[in-house]
């Protein structure tokens, strides 16, 4: 539900647990239902990767696939990429008002919506929606499969300097793709031509129909087999018992306003770090998420509307407080989301959005900032904070063909009161992966020559911060790269006495042996022979080094994850490059 206050403010939560007046339901059929729904997802997941023409859906998961009911709350989602988590409501709430409402819906219809401010994301984000219906022909929910498109007609196939939303793709505000099951052509036919890729968008589209068509016969087939009165008794069942869950983990801690900082290192237009300030105020079960005091919209696309704001927030919150289950519309129901509209979390048209994501990933870094100034063993110490996007494309040599591809790719987190810290996708997007590297060659130009840790890039402390590393990409053919590294400027803090650990960067090496560093780069040309290296950066330390276990310290220096000199100088040990002789 979303309210404007008197001063201006936008107030976003969940929506409110039902009447009371329910048919009863024994709990072990109310878990029936809801293992069964989140396996109506995960076959929706499971359709798009096996049928989809892209890594990017198919090896890196860069899609969300989810099951709504009629009044468009959360009933399952498949774990892929966690920051669509909050944003799928608001694409089927728009694009059904696209078609004129739920009542020109019919069964066999799906429609298409990617408008930025509606989907929280940039326009290759392309939702598809299908209605499901129950035997009277009813509406009982919808079937939705977001997932992100390699071209859809922006200034480049993937961008960091636009200056409004028009420069950043083609926009279906809610349009019928298939009718009654049959293909719309007029309207497939000019979503093929306002692409680079037609033949690869071609065959996403038709994977992520058929995906949304196996959700809508798993929710009808789980309707038929409860019952109509029942299965909906049981979904506000499921939804009290995800309430429940998150508001006991708030209950159990003080009462307070807290606030987190941070920045980003630039907008990708003019070069100014940006500060992202966010408060947090726990009340007894509830928690507020405040971004009213954050930064104006930006003329750089690293605005992020509104959906995928509250998306942020519901993340970072699901993570601490969502007991591992998979998410439904009750866990958000304790949060409630401020922000400021015409600010970079809440923009307006036609601010640019294109990096929507890279903003989204630092909120969450803030919000566990703020979070740990409750308690330190809440939350770990910061990640690198990024996922190190990378764009390619170009013409094939020898058959002239446009190519492309695409991944983000994993960072250091931080270390925590439970351990060291890991090396992997940013939690936003925790479910993702990116494409093997024989997956890599074999579809691209391109060949891995290196991907090693760095030593010392985890930042020190009781628990180390995961490993940083450096990764080489030699290109075979002329081949030109989007890159979008964020946190190049600002190195990951440490928490509770850990040290920082590595900051982002990237670097790029000409044939001739130039080289020069990138962070944020738009349709940059790499001459055949060129080498890129992606530093990601590692997580920071938790804790004090000195406390760290000594073993520990030894088997990271033979591992070759922390420098004998740091050794000595960081954590007190005397001990050689191999750790074959060590102070005790």
């Amino acid at each position: 539900m979303n309210a404007q206050s008197p001063i201006g403010l936008r107030i976003s939560r969940a929506a409110p647990a039902a009447a009371t007046d329910r048919v009863p339901v024994d709990p072990v059929v109310a878990e029936v239902i809801r293992h069964a729904l989140n396996s109506a997802a995960n076959q929706i997941k499971k359709t798009l990767v096996r049928t989809a023409f892209s890594p990017i859906i198919y090896e890196v998961l860069d899609f969300a696939a989810a099951l709504y009911d009629r009044k468009l709350r959360l009933l399952a989602q498949a774990p892929t990429l966690p920051l669509f988590m909050g944003t799928l409501n608001f694409c089927v709430e728009a694009a059904i008002a696209g078609i004129g409402g739920p009542e020109k819906l019919g069964p066999g219809d799906v429609v298409l919506y990617n408008w930025p401010y509606g989907t929280g994301a940039h326009a290759q984000d392309a939702a598809l929606i299908q209605g499901a219906f129950d035997e009277r022909g009813a509406l009982i929910g919808y079937a939705v499969v977001k997932a992100h498109w390699l071209d859809i007609g922006a200034v480049a196939p993937y961008c960091t300097d636009t200056t409004d939303v028009f420069q950043e793709g083609t926009f279906f505000p809610g349009v019928f793709l298939f009718r009654n099951g049959e293909l719309v052509d007029d309207m497939y036919r000019c979503v093929l031509a306002n692409s680079r890729l037609p033949r690869v968008i071609d065959g996403d589209i038709r994977a992520q129909a058929t995906a949304v068509g196996i959700g809508v016969a798993e929710l009808e087939r789980i309707v038929r087999r409860h019952g109509k009165d029942l299965f909906e008794a049981a979904v506000e069942r499921i939804f009290d018992h995800g309430e429940a869950m998150v508001r006991s983990y708030f209950e159990r801690l003080p009462d307070g306003f807290y606030r987190g900082a941070g920045r980003m290192d630039s907008n990708g237009v003019d070069g100014v770090p940006i500060p992202i300030d966010v408060a947090v105020e726990i009340a007894g079960s509830e928690i507020r998420i405040d971004f009213s005091q954050v930064a104006p919209e930006q003329n750089g696309p690293v605005n992020c509307p509104l959906p995928s704001t509250i998306s942020a927030a519901r993340v970072a919150i699901a993570m601490l407080a969502g007991a591992r289950e998979a998410p439904n519309e009750g866990h958000f129901r304790p949060v409630e989301v401020i922000t400021r509209p015409g600010s970079m979390f809440d923009p307006k048209p036609p601010a640019p959005c294109f990096l929507y994501g890279w903003p989204a990933l630092q909120a969450i870094e803030v919000i566990y900032e703020a979070i740990s100034k409750i308690d330190a063993t809440l939350v770990p110490a910061c990640s690198g904070g990024d996922i190190c996007s990378v764009v390619w494309w170009g013409r094939r040599e020898e058959t002239g063909e446009m190519w492309g591809d695409g991944s983000p790719f994993p960072v250091g987190h931080g270390g925590h009161a439970r351990g060291d810290g890991c090396t992997m996708m940013h939690v936003a997007e925790a479910a993702t992966r990116f494409a093997s590297m024989e997956i890599m060659e074999t579809r691209n130009p391109w060949r891995v020559e290196h991907c090693e840790f760095v030593a010392d890039s985890g930042g020190a402390g009781a628990a180390r911060g995961g490993m940083g590393y450096d990764m080489t990409f030699r290109l075979l053919e002329d081949t030109y790269v989007t890159a979008a590294l964020e946190r190049t400027r600002t190195a990951p803090a440490g928490l509770h006495g850990g040290h920082e650990g590595r900051p982002n960067g990237g670097t790029f090496v000409y044939p001739d042996g130039r080289s020069e560093p990138f962070s944020k780069v738009t349709s940059h040309l790499l001459p055949r022979g060129s080498a890129m290296t992606i530093h990601a950066g590692g997580g920071g330390g938790y804790g004090d080094p000195l406390a760290r276990e000594r073993e520990s310290v030894r088997r990271d220096v033979a591992d070759g994850l922390v420098s004998a000199a740091q050794a000595r100088s960081v954590y007190g040990l005397e001990c050689d490059a191999h750790c074959s002789r060590i102070d005790m």
